[in-house]
């Protein structure tokens, strides 16, 4: 039975993709610092499948890792600080857990050598998607002026100021890294491809579009968007939005995005390359506000809609998942609309705790938000 070593693996994504192995009949062990911000200051988390094997330590924990590694067939390589916002101000936080952080996992496989190595990249590193021009032509280098965004104009522009229309990104779009957590998110990627190739090692990156689904960290404003509104919402409040709503991203459940990770170890020729993983749909922020709001019960309960934006935050992303479909047979099975009411459910059985103001004042008074 092939083991798995999965870094951050008590985390959101870590655990489904721990049951995702252990269904499919893989030893899977868990690597995690288990932060407060993540776990709430919890002592242990208690849908870890029973199964697996937790180690409790820091990704810069060369040593632990070394430990940790020990008869392990592939490693999946999750552990990261998460978070655009935040990423902006705790920056040597975000370049030392993502980044030494990678380096020193891969000084760990370096010794201990695995057959397989899969990384979470992010949809960040794209920056703004892809658009197209009013001639039809592709504009991949879609950039916002800060002084366009003061003064409440959202949208990017093209080379000679003329309307642009948001498409479907696909991964030979070239990164463009709006905020700290992009850099460090494109840093981890290339240091594993690099290092996979070196040391003749198949690697493979996952770009990671809007990840939802139970077992979100419904207490970290930084989290993803739809915990944040959950949080908001259970609460009896708004969901807070910036800009004006018409922001549009792509949202995968975390099922899809597990079995995503499975598809990557087991196939054939996945070494070197980069996967976007993500649903193949736009959504608007408002629009994904309002359908959770309705699915809670309380569609009286609209988006407070701020018209600010945030240091780091793009306007438009979604994928193009055609390259995941043929190159890992992956297809999303689970959409927002059809997985709200189970997430429903979920929320009303964990703890919530809003921060999200706490959050908004931190970017504030740094002048983060514009």
């Amino acid at each position: 039975m092939p083991l798995v070593l999965i870094t951050g693996g008590c985390g959101f994504i870590g655990r489904h993709v721990a049951s995702e192995l252990i269904r499919a009949g893989y030893g899977v062990r868990l690597y995690d610092a288990m932060i407060d911000q993540v776990h709430d200051g919890a002592g242990e988390v208690t849908d870890i499948p029973p199964e697996a094997a937790v180690i409790r330590g820091d990704i810069r924990f060369a040593e632990s890792l070394r430990s940790a590694l020990e008869g392990c067939d592939a490693v999946i390589h999750l552990a990261a600080e998460v978070g655009v916002g935040q990423s902006m101000y705790e920056i040597s936080r975000y370049v030392g857990v993502n980044d030494l952080g990678t380096a020193v996992l891969l000084e760990a496989i370096a010794d201990h050598p695995v057959k397989r190595l899969v990384v979470a990249s992010s949809m960040s590193i794209y920056g703004e998607g892809a658009y197209a021009l009013e001639t039809g032509d592709r504009y991949d280098s879609a950039r916002r002026r800060a002084a366009d965004l003061r003064a409440g104009r959202w949208e990017p522009r093209g080379p000679e100021g003329e309307a642009l229309e948001p498409m479907a990104t696909d991964e030979t779009k070239r990164p463009d890294l709006a905020s700290i957590y992009a850099l460090t998110k494109y840093a981890q990627e290339q240091a594993t491809l690099i290092f996979g190739a070196a040391y003749g090692i198949p690697a493979t990156a996952l770009r990671l579009f809007n990840v939802f689904g139970p077992g979100q960290a419904l207490s970290n404003p930084y989290t993803g968007v739809l915990a944040n509104f959950a949080s908001r919402l259970a609460s009896g409040e708004r969901p807070l939005i910036f800009e004006d709503g018409a922001q549009r991203r792509d949202f995968v459940h975390v099922r899809d995005v597990a079995r995503a990770f499975r598809l990557a170890l087991e196939a054939g020729d996945a070494g070197g390359e980069v996967y976007n993983i993500g649903s193949g749909r736009a959504y608007t922020i408002r629009q994904v506000a309002e359908l959770l709001a309705t699915a809670m019960g309380r569609p009286d309960l609209t988006p407070e809609i701020l018209g600010r934006s945030r240091a780091g935050d793009i306007r438009n992303c979604f994928a193009a998942i055609d390259k995941a479909r043929d190159g890992l047979g992956f297809v999303p099975e689970h959409r927002l609309e059809a997985s709200l009411d189970e997430f429903v459910d979920w929320v009303g059985g964990a703890g919530v705790v809003d921060r999200s103001q706490t959050m908004r004042r931190e970017l504030e008074e740094r002048g983060l938000v514009s």
